[in-house]
């Protein structure tokens, strides 16, 4: 079924590594031109001549910091005529602490990133599609935007918001032919994996060795999830295949929100 997103334009988050990187090579296998986003530009426009060296797409780059409005609507004015079918909310960051050991700045970042983030190049994006009367908007959520969990309040916070923003969104956009949808995975075997287990294993006194063993007993299927089973989800929802899936949240969690 290579080629569902023939013909068109995918905006990709947080691009460079993890979740976004295995997002913009199977949207790239599947014939979708990119344009990925990052802050780091030296690395992103690496990662955006390999995609285009390997899937032979068009591959811009738009490197910028999502938390800066001014420098997100300008990254997305310099696209100029370039139109957007897909946007792919991906950039985030985690910061584990126990509620009372956040200082308001580190609680602020989170949000900052995870909601002011999304909220920003969303806004940016979204009258090119309303003109076009076509778009998807993904939004990469959590797990944790669907349940409780120790010693990461501001970052359950901030995936809970992006959630509700995806229902609002669903509803609003529905009339301009435009479906808003996110992703919530369980841990994804990415280095942001890797801060995120050792931050908890801090927090609980344990080796990261220990943590790893501990969360993975919390999931029917003994294991992380790789970043390509998060991609795989959202090549569907980038796709014709889910032309009537509008204001969902799927849970890519091994049955983690089962038990």
């Amino acid at each position: 079924m290579a080629g569902r997103l023939r013909g068109k334009t995918a905006l990709i988050t947080g691009a460079s590594r993890g979740i976004g990187r295995a997002i913009a090579d199977a949207y790239a296998a599947e014939g979708a031109n990119l344009v990925l986003n990052a802050r780091d530009a030296t690395i992103l426009a690496a990662v955006a001549r390999e995609i285009a060296q390997t899937h032979g797409v068009a591959v811009h780059t738009a490197a910028c910091d999502v938390t800066d409005r001014e420098a997100v609507f300008a990254a997305v004015a310099k696209l100029k005529g370039l139109a957007i079918d897909v946007l792919v909310n991906n950039a985030g960051v985690h910061k584990a602490r126990r509620f009372l050991d956040y200082t308001f700045e580190e609680f602020r970042e989170v949000l900052e990133t995870n909601v002011y983030g999304v909220l920003h190049i969303t806004q940016a994006v979204l009258p090119g599609m309303i003109e076009r009367k076509a778009g998807r908007v993904v939004n990469l959520a959590s797990t944790a935007g669907k349940w409780g969990s120790r010693n990461q309040s501001a970052y359950n916070a901030s995936k809970h918001a992006v959630v509700g923003l995806t229902r609002c969104l669903g509803l609003e956009m529905a009339a301009h032919n435009i479906l808003v949808n996110a992703i919530c995975p369980w841990v994804v075997d990415t280095d942001m994996a890797v801060g995120f287990i050792g931050e908890h294993a801090a927090v609980n006194g344990v080796s990261p060795e220990q943590m790893l063993e501990a969360f993975k007993g919390t999931v029917p299927i003994k294991r992380m999830i790789q970043p390509q089973e998060v991609a795989a989800v959202a090549v569907f929802l980038a796709s014709e295949e889910s032309s009537y899936v509008n204001g969902q949240t799927w849970a890519v969690d091994g049955g983690y929100t089962m038990i």
